[in-house]
């Protein structure tokens, strides 16, 4: 008698925050992820919060299903949500593997009340930086968390060897760093083009990021003081007003806020802008979604040495500019350089674009994790 179809390998991933609702660098990751491991078989689910109270629970989003349960409350930026406890425990029942996305302090208080006993992997997008208080309380449960977990993946060579929690890990931890769909950004139209090349001008510099405090845009706004080059700032963000009054005060003429942007509007100007500008300062930014989408256009970059991704996907003089975090006449210096040097400029881009198809693709991000996967679920 002929064996059966082999049923594929089902994924849960839990995260604070997913699309439709939001529209963040992490969120991007764990979509690369579902779809990519997706068309390698296995069958991934998405479970996060939601304030949408009249939306639905469950929507199938890009061929994987993302369950949407109440937030009941927020601290210090962390969401909680009683309903998610019980979907986590009845959801994990039928999957393979659980995979996390740290960090989110409620995540680790779910995985012990839900009792979850299947094979799990965490997803280390970054340390805790900023709430040095909140920290001091979370250490015992995140090292509890983190030592329970059946493997840990770091997202940089570069993140691995600077994060001292990581380190503490290292047994249990491999790197597996991001992947980018090229397919999934497919060329903006003529009108879109058009229009974006009309507001913008043929050279500008670029920013795409939703605007929080580690983004460093304070930075870039004191650099172009000096250097006041056009710069396009893409994204919204809790910090959006103080940095449009920055602007203003430093009187900067050439730097054109315009907000969060759909696909194709944000696609155009990735395909038009000179380069990249990240000027990031803080460990929170572990990676850098967006600084990757300027490597796959071919586009040179500015980051700042942080000890993180960035700097993985930037590498000082071949794909672009590296300078010390928060030193604006630094960042200028390097956007004087790649300005008064065009030839230089595209040939860190054409670096950049190789580099990207070298190690950063979706399909070898998808590749490894499910051989993690296959692996975990074997134990």
């Amino acid at each position: 008698m002929a064996a059966g179809p082999i049923p594929p390998m089902r994924v849960l991933h839990f995260y604070k925050t997913y699309y439709p609702d939001s529209w963040g660098g992490i969120e991007q990751v764990i979509r690369q992820l579902c779809v990519g491991t997706g068309q390698l078989g296995v069958s991934n689910e998405v479970l996060t919060l939601t304030r949408d109270l009249a939306g639905p629970s469950e929507i199938e989003y890009e061929g994987h299903l993302v369950h949407r349960v109440k937030l009941d409350f927020e601290v210090a930026s962390t969401g909680f949500s009683f309903a998610a406890i019980r979907k986590l425990a009845r959801l994990a029942r039928k999957a393979d593997v659980i995979h996390y996305h740290f960090p989110w302090p409620f995540m680790d208080l779910a995985h012990f009340m839900a009792r979850v006993k299947k094979p799990s992997v965490v997803t280390y997008h970054s340390d805790i930086v900023r709430q040095k208080n909140l920290l001091r309380v979370y250490t015992p449960l995140k090292r509890r968390f983190l030592r329970s977990v059946t493997a840990i993946v770091a997202t940089s060579p570069n993140y691995m060897e600077s994060s001292p929690v990581l380190k503490r890990f290292r047994a249990k931890t491999r790197t597996i760093t991001f992947g980018l769909d090229r397919a999934g950004y497919p060329p903006a139209g003529a009108a879109v083009l058009e229009k974006w090349r009309a507001l913008c001008g043929e050279r500008f510099f670029l920013f795409i990021g939703v605007l929080r405090y580690y983004k460093g845009l304070h930075i870039l706004l004191d650099a172009m003081a000096d250097v006041d080059y056009p710069v396009v700032i893409v994204g919204a963000g809790p910090i959006e007003m103080e940095l449009k009054a920055h602007a203003e005060r430093l009187g900067l003429t050439h730097v054109m806020f315009v907000g969060a942007l759909g696909e194709e509007d944000k696609i155009a100007l990735l395909q038009l802008c000179y380069a990249m500008v990240f000027p990031s300062h803080l460990r929170s930014e572990a990676f850098g979604i967006s600084l990757l989408e300027g490597a796959m256009f071919g586009k040179p970059m500015i980051s700042s040495e942080i000890g993180t991704g960035t700097t993985y996907i930037n590498i000082d003089q071949d794909t672009g500019l590296v300078v010390p975090p928060s030193d604006p006449a630094a960042f200028g210096a390097a956007m004087r350089t790649l300005w008064d040097q065009p030839e230089l400029a595209r040939q860190m881009g054409r670096r950049a674009e190789a580099r990207y198809w070298e190690l950063f693709t979706a399909r070898q991000m998808a590749t490894s994790y499910v051989a993690l996967y296959r692996e975990l679920a074997g134990r």
